[in-house]
């Protein structure tokens, strides 16, 4: 089988070049030597390595989606270990020299080789059966989509750039300067490029590497994200569609994803590859690549012997058995582990908590995506991390229900049944219609307990809002815990990140924005 990490030359010399600009449009004088693209095999290894650039970036995921949404503890973790990036991201301090990630987090080098992917692949791949060379672009567009919507969730509108332009012989500097685009022309750009990804696939649910590839149903999802997101926050000149219409074509395109399905136990849903709740998944593989869940960990030193376990015993083993492979740089603040009902199933398939001898929480450890012990006896981090699955999907369209006036309960029950398992009473732990404010907390909650490290917190309470239409990050209920909001009213130009001045000074078309 295939390796995920398979690269051609293009791609590799892509990742480490970085060029003058801010948008690291590198030049390269290979590809016109006429010994690529000329087979399919060739076609399908570029995609592999696109789809292997996107996991190598995925701690932006985390980053961008659920680092500031202040589920997780800054400055020292209960371990005394130093925390990753407490500030300005986890502690929302962001100023416009503190700006957490620099030079569009790289996304720009991806779009670029996906760019020239999808110019040889419509122009110069003659050789491509016309079924073939469809897939591949619907693959194409709907990876480029996804780039465009995480760098416009954390931006705004940013510049969009189509071609590769150094592959067409520019190598002028000043030449290569974009600006940015506005946010409705970045929100449309990108529900246009979706729209092709879903026409390009036609009927073809085909999905590849074990659901580590974009399929049709990938591009569904993000249709629905995108279209739920457009039709709930105004970014600048970007303003929700009159009528919901916005609302109605994502929970259309939700309802045209089928063939999935919850998987009857929460704590099967990450260990089991390629499940039926896992639409999209970013790969990791024993002996290729390993995520960084051993960053969310204990070490040996500061936990064995040192804190004790629910049963008021004295911890005295490797009990995850992490072999010495765990080091907390992130940990998930005492008030969110709190808010788990005992009874819910997702709390110990995600957490484990320790104690003082007193008997007093001191902390806990997020322990998914801690994958295997290998053949050699080793601990390997090597659990996919879904980047979709089956629960968003119903969670969504709770949210769209909720945004048309419609009762959201029936797709919150899913997910709260499956959370209980057999716990489940449906008079006590079920969930009615309470009117719009009291469903979209009910929602959000849903969300911030299913898809912890999964690189959703942020996007999700920036997009949901009150009775008012204020963002959630305006809303003390919607914290942990709940007695500050994330933003203060005054703060709501922090809803979207600073440019850093490094990319800024790299190109004298881009503008910064406003209130940094």
């Amino acid at each position: 089988m295939k390796k995920i990490f398979i690269y051609i030359i293009g791609i590799i010399s892509l990742i480490g070049i970085h060029s003058c600009n801010s948008l690291d449009l590198s030049p390269i004088d290979y590809f016109g030597s006429g010994n690529y693209w000329q087979n399919e095999s060739q076609v399908s290894s570029f995609m592999i390595g696109l789809h292997s650039q996107l996991r190598n970036q995925y701690q932006y995921l985390f980053l961008l989606g659920e680092a500031r949404g202040e589920t997780l503890k800054n400055g020292t973790s209960s371990q005394n270990t130093s925390l990753d990036y407490s500030s300005p991201i986890k502690n929302n301090a962001f100023t416009n020299a503190a700006t957490g990630v620099s030079n569009w987090c790289g996304f720009y080098g991806p779009i670029l080789d996906v760019n020239l992917f999808i110019n040889e692949v419509e122009n110069n791949c003659k050789f491509l059966p016309t079924a073939d060379k469809n897939y591949f672009l619907g693959q194409a567009y709907g990876l480029r989509a996804f780039y465009y919507f995480l760098l416009y969730r954390t931006y705004g509108g940013v510049p969009i750039v189509t071609d590769p332009k150094v592959m067409n012989g520019v190598t002028n500097a000043k030449d290569l300067y974009v600006k940015r685009n506005t946010a409705k022309e970045t929100m449309d750009f990108i529900k246009s490029d979706i729209d092709k990804s879903i026409a390009d696939f036609g009927t073809n649910t085909t999905i590849n590497g074990n659901k580590s590839q974009w399929s049709l149903d990938a591009s569904l999802m993000l249709k629905g994200q995108v279209y739920l997101w457009s039709g709930k926050v105004t970014t600048d000149d970007q303003k929700p569609a009159a009528n919901n219409a916005d609302i109605q074509t994502a929970k259309s395109a939700l309802l045209s994803i089928t063939g999935f399905s919850l998987l009857p136990n929460f704590k099967s849903v990450i260990p089991q590859k390629g499940n039926n709740e896992i639409i999209f998944a970013l790969r990791f593989a024993d002996g290729e690549a390993s995520n960084w869940a051993n960053l969310f960990l204990y070490q040996d030193a500061v936990f064995i012997n040192q804190v004790y376990g629910r049963n008021g015993k004295l911890i005295s083993n490797d009990t995850l058995n992490l072999k010495s492979t765990g080091l907390q740089r992130h940990e998930y603040k005492n008030e969110f582990w709190q808010s788990y009902d005992s009874t819910d199933t997702r709390r110990d398939a995600t957490f484990l908590e320790y104690y003082n001898k007193s008997g007093q929480l001191i902390g806990s450890v997020m322990k998914k995506f801690i994958g295997i012990i290998n053949s050699t006896n080793n601990r390997v981090y090597v659990d996919d991390i879904p980047v979709f699955r089956y629960a968003e999907t119903l969670l969504m369209l709770a949210e769209c229900e909720n945004m048309l006036g419609n009762d959201p309960s029936p797709y919150i029950n899913q997910i709260r049944q499956r959370a209980y398992g057999a716990n489940w009473d449906p008079a006590k732990y079920g969930y009615t219609n309470q009117g719009f404010a009291q469903n979209e907390l009910a929602i959000l909650h849903e969300y911030d307990k299913e898809f912890v490290g999964e690189g959703q917190r942020w996007f999700d309470v920036y997009r949901m809002h009150d009775a008012s239409g204020n963002s959630l990050a305006f809303s003390s209920s919607a914290n942990y815990p709940a007695t500050s909001p994330i933003l203060q009213s005054s703060e709501s130009y922090m809803l979207l990140w600073p440019i850093d001045v490094n990319t800024l000074n790299g190109n004298p078309l881009l503008t910064q924005n406003p209130g940094y």
